[in-house]
């Protein structure tokens, strides 16, 4: 083994002996190492101004780049949450805001009235014949009579003011009958006598009342 120390060339990496001031590859100059310990910068030293003035601003620093990564964490958190929420939740497609279809020209329909109840169809109470201010319960003519109006008057009064009456006979051939325009009169005639006369009827709304002419020679 050499007691003599060998040096590596910084220049070409070849090995020579200390001894040499110059690379025997390449030729170079060898630098001599100095056998100086480099002496201690302030900061490094305990109790110092600028040790505490070091260790302060280490302090700040780790503090400054904890925060940094809590706020980048947490603008991680804030983005991944954000997209989630705007995709679909079936296909995981981003689905686009419903479109507000145009607004129609309103159409305004025309209500129809309501349709009043319908008033309740009066009932005949009761008809009577007069011959002008006596009523008739029947009545006897003779064939030489002249004919002879009646008039019927149909109950209650204020609901049949204006009612239209039906005159019939059960037998023309002897009796003959002529309503006036209103129906509320009539013109009754002998054409020939006949034994228990004939049954003159008067009807309205489904009422009907009827007496017997008694005809006569």
């Amino acid at each position: 083994m050499s007691v003599i120390p060998e040096v590596k060339c910084r220049r070409c990496g070849a090995s020579f002996s200390a001894l040499r001031t110059r690379c025997p590859n390449c030729g170079i100059p060898r630098v001599s190492q100095s056998g100086r310990t480099p002496g201690a910068t302030p900061g490094t030293v305990k109790g110092t101004p600028s040790y505490e003035r070091a260790e302060t601003n280490t302090r700040w620093q780790m503090i400054f780049g904890l925060i940094l990564v809590v706020a980048v964490i947490l603008a991680v958190i804030v983005m991944v949450s954000t997209s989630l929420n705007g995709q679909d939740v079936g296909g995981g497609k981003v689905t686009a805001p419903p479109t507000e279809a145009p607004s129609a020209t309103p159409i305004y329909v025309m209500e129809e009235p309501p349709t009043p109840p319908p008033t309740p169809t009066p009932t005949v109470s009761e008809i009577k014949i007069f011959y002008y201010e006596k009523e008739l319960p029947e009545f006897t003519m003779h064939e030489d009579d002249p004919p002879l109006t009646i008039k019927a008057q149909v109950y209650p009064i204020e609901d049949f003011s204006d009612a239209k009456l039906t005159w019939s006979v059960d037998d023309e051939s002897v009796f003959k009958i002529t309503p006036s325009e209103d129906t509320k009169e009539c013109k009754c005639e002998i054409l020939s006598r006949k034994d228990g006369g004939v049954k003159l009827t008067v009807a309205c709304n489904g009422f009907e009342y009827s007496i017997r002419v008694y005809l006569l020679k």
